[in-house]
């Protein structure tokens, strides 16, 4: 069997469709806007390695931003990077984790390629993907290793409370006090309008590791820069010496532009924060337009939500009728099943288009709708 199982997911870093509502970014800034920032005139930077940990400038604004020391922080290429070293770096053949599901693909495998038994904590449409900690408890023993969480989720950006993930931490000290608490927090940062960024979770104990990265919120996913944030020491350590055995350190010149985009991060995060507010009024209103036909659960920040076709009008074969729809009206959004959620369930995007953009586009996923229910009848 294959370490990483092959997932339809990887299509949407190929040819985009016209409406490209499988997506859950923002627009992505331009090298222009970061240039001078990062730069200069450019003629004295040097092509040297990075460091190992990252740059102690780009260290420092990442803790700023989470409310840790620049200690803490271990620089990486991307989040998904980050995921893949605290997984080898923590698990081995034998040892238990448990992973709230549906959940990015990468957050599950890394752990299932190091030989980890990996169980899923079911996250259901139906209660608003919130946790059961009853369900949690049952599945936490002396074994288990990690306790795999994102807050905002992905799929369904529906973020954890402050107090259930402090009773979370409590609960793991008690029934797997070897458990170390993974949080993806990559899309904390994507508040909507006004509304204020949730506090990172890094801070809530010894045992809690913090994973985001610029890709989300901060529209840079080209730079490939993430992050782990821990405030155990051995472990930081250990998971630098795993980057330096993976990829030495990061590209210097990513680092730089990713220091640029902090220190513009007010207009990068505050215009893309702007048009999720937009996009998501617009994309309340199209659901409730279309609440004979589908359903969703209202996302609490990011620039993704979770829909589901209503299971009385749609049954397997009406559920493919509509993808098959979808494809010529040059639409795409992501199947729940890439995520380990059900065939009806699909996420959707609306933080790309500009809201002109995603109001046609949700005008083709209306139509995609009515064809496939149509044709059923």
């Amino acid at each position: 069997m294959a370490r990483f199982p092959d997932n339809e997911i990887i299509s949407l870093v190929s040819k985009a469709p016209r409406f490209d509502l499988a997506e859950s970014v923002g627009p992505s800034v331009r090298l222009a806007e970061l240039l001078d920032t990062a730069f200069g005139d450019g003629a004295d930077f040097s092509l040297d390695y990075g460091t190992a940990a990252g740059s102690p400038g780009l260290r420092q604004e990442i803790a700023n931003e989470h409310g840790v020391d620049a200690d803490d922080v271990v620089v990486t290429v991307g989040g998904a990077h980050a995921l893949f070293l605290i997984a080898f770096t923590l698990c081995q053949a034998g040892d238990e984790a448990v992973v709230a599901e549906p959940v990015f693909p990468l957050s599950r495998n890394a752990l299932a390629a190091v030989g980890a038994t990996t169980r899923a904590l079911p996250l259901s449409f139906d209660t608003g993907y919130r946790i059961d900690l009853d369900a949690l408890r049952k599945l936490l023993s002396p074994k288990t290793k990690v306790l795999s969480l994102a807050s905002p989720q992905n799929p369904s950006g529906v973020a954890i409370p402050a107090q259930t993930l402090r009773e979370i931490v409590a609960m793991l000290a008690e029934h797997a006090p070897k458990a170390w608490l993974v949080i993806d927090e990559t899309y904390r940062e994507a508040a909507y309008g006004d509304d204020a960024a949730v506090p990172s979770a890094a801070g809530l104990g010894d045992r809690v590791i913090s994973v985001s990265s610029l890709s989300k919120c901060h529209g840079s996913a080209g730079l490939r820069i993430g992050w782990a944030i821990t405030r155990d020491t051995a472990l930081r350590q250990a998971l630098v010496t795993a980057k330096f055995g993976t990829v030495i350190s990061c590209s210097p010149v990513d680092e730089a532009l990713a220091l640029a985009v902090f220190r513009q991060r007010d207009w990068i995060i505050g215009e893309r924060r702007k048009l999720l507010a937009q996009n998501l009024q617009l994309t309340q209103n199209w659901v409730s337009r279309h609440a004979s036909h589908i359903e969703w659960v209202r996302p609490d920040a990011g620039a993704l939500c979770c829909m589901r076709l209503r299971r009385e009008l749609f049954d397997a074969a009406a559920v493919e009728r509509f993808y098959a729809a979808l494809a010529r009206y040059s639409t795409r959004v992501a199947p729940g099943p890439w995520f380990g959620d059900d065939p009806l369930v699909f996420r959707l995007g609306f933080g790309l288009p500009t809201l002109t953009q995603l109001a046609i586009a949700l005008e083709c996923v209306s139509a995609a709708l009515m064809d496939a229910a149509r044709a059923g009848t």
